[in-house]
């Protein structure tokens, strides 16, 4: 009865978007058929209230009804703008993930429970929640270090999430195996692979461990940087459900006036953001990926502390290579090896001319350097980018769509710091060391190195490969002699699953069907 549950929830939510107005902001004009009969139905049953505000507040109410669950899928979702539009994308990403602080009692149950020990032995003081978001909420504690107190931030895991999550996943399979099913238009954005990567990306989330994990890694990355730091994490303090790292005292980035009471530079704040990301992404290939202004801090002496790493991104040698030439390209106007790595990275199929790519990127990269530096957008330059590479068949690249959500963030952060921010100038020391060491004489001694390990390698692997061939060849001469088989139990198993998918579809679809005629009796 799993595939019910999930189509009243599919329903239920449904109505929620319809009610809220979701669904009558989206742009039905463009649609025919059933489609645009549903959209003009929907605007029918939208609340009163709703259709005074704007679609980022229609959309912020129903994920806040429905939700810690469609927080997280709506926070998702606006790092993917190839599934749901560069709009819509937007306005997910403006969600403020802020609940309601669930009691202390299930806090010290959820700590105790992950760490085996009474709160009491853990934490010399327990207090009450500070913030509490879709996921967990933090608590100000204490420690004894060195015979002295020590304040610390516990984040612990929302009790039930977990399970009201996969009840809620169930939900999104459904409606994505229901989408590739009915509405072969939407089947080339893969809408089962996307909730597949939403469950994984959750899943890694809610294991607070992971989180440590993730600071103690950009904490090694970047103790010799200038101006960015990360918290210390309490290893001792910390399990699957609790995470313990040291506190931050300091004025949020959000908070633009307190930082320029305090004295603080703030057009040096915004280049020691950039570059703290830039060399993240370039150098280490890890980096914070949910870097809006609620998540840093400054502290008194103007270092940038970054807190919340539930979502990271990371980038192999190939796409920061990538991202380097074509960020020095455009700089330098080279569009011809802009257009040159696309193809080396496989990213544009070579059935395409270069030349027409490179003339494409120039109709990008032309207009921007008539004008000021401070008003050139790099974020908006890669978003164009990723417009034409589209009209030239370029996949969809999940780790280059995360580094343009972060970098559209990061910008618009240093720009409210300092609105004359030149994101191009603060960018080129950062993109130029990291070119001139990893492309030049010493990038390709360490581009020989690793390909005389990778060969090194190779050879040690050969008898076993040798192997695996030889019994390959004779299993492909077999299926060419006598064709491919299934045995009994397998063609038995085949249909009952093919029937089962079939008919848990069927139900699926009638319950959604007799959920509306009953939400309509309601109505009226």
């Amino acid at each position: 009865m799993s595939d019910v549950g999930a189509a009243l929830r599919l329903v239920r939510a449904g109505w929620i978007m319809v009610r809220e107005g979701v669904v009558a902001a989206m742009p039905g004009d463009q649609l025919s058929g059933l489609p645009k009969l549903g959209w003009r139905v929907a605007r029918v049953f939208t609340k009163r209230s709703a259709r005074r505000t704007g679609r980022s507040d229609r959309l912020a109410a129903a994920i806040a009804r429905l939700g810690p669950s469609y927080v997280k899928l709506g926070q998702f979702l606006a790092t993917r703008p190839d599934v749901v539009g560069n709009d819509i994308a937007l306005d997910l990403a403006l969600l403020q993930d802020r609940m309601d602080t669930f009691p202390m009692a299930d806090s010290v149950a959820a700590i105790e429970g992950s760490l085996g020990q009474p709160v009491g032995a853990l934490f010399l003081q327990l207090g009450e929640p500070v913030a509490a978001a879709s996921i967990a909420q933090v608590h100000e504690a204490e420690v004894e270090r060195d015979g002295q107190p020590a304040r610390v931030a516990v984040k612990v895991i929302r009790p039930g999430v977990r399970k009201a999550f996969q009840h809620d996943l169930e939900a999104y399979f459904l409606a994505a195996r229901l989408q590739e099913r009915y509405i072969p238009v939407t089947r080339r954005l893969r809408p089962v692979e996307v909730t597949k990567t939403l469950a994984q990306t959750t899943k890694i989330e809610m294991d607070l461990r992971l989180e440590a994990a993730a600071l103690s890694e950009i904490g090694e990355n970047t103790k010799d940087d200038p101006g960015f730091r990360v918290p210390a994490v309490d290893w001792a303090r910390t399990g699957r459900d609790v995470l313990t790292m040291e506190w931050i005292e300091g004025t949020k980035l959000s908070n633009v006036e307190s930082l320029r009471a305090a004295g603080h530079d703030l057009e040096a704040l915004a280049a020691t953001l950039v570059q703290s990301f830039l060399r993240h992404t370039l150098r280490d290939g890890f980096f914070h990926a949910d870097m809006h202004p609620g998540n840093l801090f400054v502290e008194a002496d103007g270092t940038i502390v970054g807190v919340d790493f539930g979502i990271t991104g990371r980038l192999g040698k190939k796409e920061r290579r990538f991202l380097a030439e074509i960020l020095y390209g455009f700089i330098t106007r080279d569009y011809h090896r802009v257009a040159e790595v696309h193809f080396e990275a496989g990213y544009v199929p070579r059935i395409h001319n270069v030349d027409a790519f490179a003339q494409a990127i120039r109709a990008i990269g032309e207009p921007i350097h008539g004008q000021p530096a401070e008003t050139i957008s790099m974020a908006r330059l890669l978003t164009l980018l990723f417009e034409v590479t589209d009209l030239f068949d370029m996949q969809t690249r999940t780790e280059l769509v995360l580094l343009q959500k972060t970098m559209v963030v990061v910008e618009g952060v240093a720009r409210t710091l300092d609105p004359h921010f030149n994101m191009w100038k603060t960018s080129e020391p950062v993109v130029g060391d990291w070119i001139r060491q990893n492309l030049g004489p010493r990038g390709m001694l360490d581009d020989a190195r690793a390909g005389m390990n990778a060969f090194v390698s190779l050879a040690r692997q050969a008898p076993e490969l040798a192997h695996r061939t030889e019994r390959l060849s004779r299993e492909i001469d077999a299926m060419a002699e006598h064709g491919l088989r299934f045995d009994a139990e397998t063609a038995r198993a085949i249909g009952k699953a093919e029937a089962r998918a079939t008919r848990w579809g069927r139900i699926a679809l009638w319950v959604i069907a007799l959920a509306l005629v009953w939400i309509g009796f309601q109505l009226h």
